[in-house]
């Protein structure tokens, strides 16, 4: 068996690495990191990159994290995974096995879900502008819960229940999260849910439908929010809008992208959210949350190829892939944090721009990346990668959506394979 370790060595940050990087992840006496017991060298040579790899123990460790310890805390609760943080049938299908619930906010994450086995009565229902099809389609399936974002959505579920359904209405909570503007959702002029004068009328009708099952309320502040006194301030701000059966305060607590982030750990967020729940909501309610990225993100990395080294006016390092499988960094300017993974151990000796292959200024995955000195064939680590990654990976300059392996004691499996040119031509088959 190979020996691994987490090693620190001198003219590296390898050390704080280790913290960004999947919980199962070491390298061994060549400097190779390893993930779930598997060589990156073994991944890029089987499966191709650009590549999505999942710590799959990690994965499973994280919703425990979660589930296990809100039930400590407050029995009468429910986690559930925010699925669109990696809508892939694999991770569907853990979440299933590891017994969260889930939450979905389209039809095709919601045909995903089914096929992959999780229950209807484990699934909820999101979205600010549901479409008819969308709705009959979760009435159809039987999911448990409807989140109901607008009147226009009433008028919708009124056209087409023919049997009870439960229902919980989404809250502008007005908590201006401590987040980039394109993920703070719980502000006064958020897209999202209705302010609570509007909310408390569409509450009624909901109660005076005879097929409406109105559950309670639901809030959700932001993304990427570090500071878990927000999180209380809109558990306070929730409990003014009554009495109900169940209040769902939402996810969004952030995680560690870089060296320099202070992120939360599970237990500080659950503490804040349940102490607030104590001194704030009815003791008999059902609590509910609902983390995405942060079960998904520390346990993926993205895996590429150094392509070509150019020592210009600056260093750049270009990859196999780019804004197609990491529109984040462009998105949010979210900083990653990269490594040579095939040389870790080695001085980093250069600061270099990590770029991708897309036609696009903006494809720069990391700005001032500190590593070694590159060399064409090299491969490159994306840490922390595992949220959003896959979501929006996209088909700019024909690129094909990368493949996902989850890895797991040594041994590496296919989750999604990777998308072939003939897929790619096949939606243009009316043109052809």
């Amino acid at each position: 068996m190979t020996h691994l370790t987490q090693p620190s060595p001198e003219g590296t940050r390898l050390g704080e690495l280790w913290s960004i990087l999947p919980e199962e992840s070491g390298v061994d006496e060549r400097g190779v990191l390893h993930i779930g017991g598997v060589s990156v060298e073994e991944l890029a040579e089987r499966y191709g990159t650009p590549l999505y790899v999942y710590d799959e123990a990690g994965l499973r460790r994280q919703i425990r994290r979660f589930v296990d310890g809100m039930a400590e805390r407050w029995p009468n609760s429910e986690v559930l995974w925010a699925s669109k943080s990696f809508p892939a049938a694999g991770m569907y299908r853990l979440a299933a096995e590891e017994g969260i619930s889930v939450d979905v906010a389209g039809g095709g994450e919601l045909r995903m879900a089914l096929a992959a086995g999780v229950p209807p009565e484990r699934l909820h229902l999101h979205g600010n502008a549901k479409t008819d099809a969308e709705l009959a389609m979760a009435l159809e399936a039987g999911i448990a819960v409807i989140i109901v974002d607008n009147e226009d959505e009433l008028d919708r579920l009124e056209r087409l229940l023919t049997k009870p359904q439960k229902l919980m209405l989404r809250v502008i909570p007005g908590v201006e999260a401590k987040t980039h503007a394109s993920q703070a959702t719980g502000g006064s002029d958020s897209k999202f849910g209705l302010p609570m004068d509007q909310a408390l009328a569409a509450i009624e009708r909901m109660r005076a439908h005879p097929l409406m099952e109105f559950e309670g309320v639901h809030l959700h502040i932001g993304s990427q929010i570090l500071e878990v006194e927000q999180f209380a301030e809109a558990v306070e701000k929730i409990s003014t809008a009554g009495e109900f059966e169940t209040y769902d305060v939402g996810g969004g607590v952030g995680v560690k992208y870089t060296y320099s982030d202070d992120a939360p750990t599970v237990e500080a967020y659950l503490d804040a959210v349940v102490n607030a729940a104590r001194e704030h909501l009815p003791a008999d309610a059902k609590l509910m949350i609902e983390p995405g990225r942060s079960i998904v993100a520390r346990a993926g990395v993205t895996l590429y190829r150094a392509t070509t080294v150019k020592r210009t006016g600056r260093v750049f390092v270009a990859v196999d892939g780019g804004l197609a499988d990491q529109m984040d960094a462009a998105l949010t300017g979210q900083r990653f944090e990269a490594l040579l993974a095939n040389r870790a151990t080695e001085p980093w000796t250069e600061t270099v721009q990590l770029v991708g292959r897309q036609c696009e200024s903006g494809d720069l995955l990391v700005d001032r990346a500190p590593l070694p000195a590159a060399r064409v064939g090299d491969l490159v680590v994306t840490a922390t990668t595992g949220a959003y990654g896959y979501t929006l990976a996209n088909n700019y300059n024909g690129a094909l959506k990368p493949a996902v392996v989850f890895v797991a004691d040594g041994e590496a499996r296919l989750v999604a394979r990777r998308e072939t040119y003939d897929e790619f031509l096949a939606l243009h088959a009316p043109s052809l």
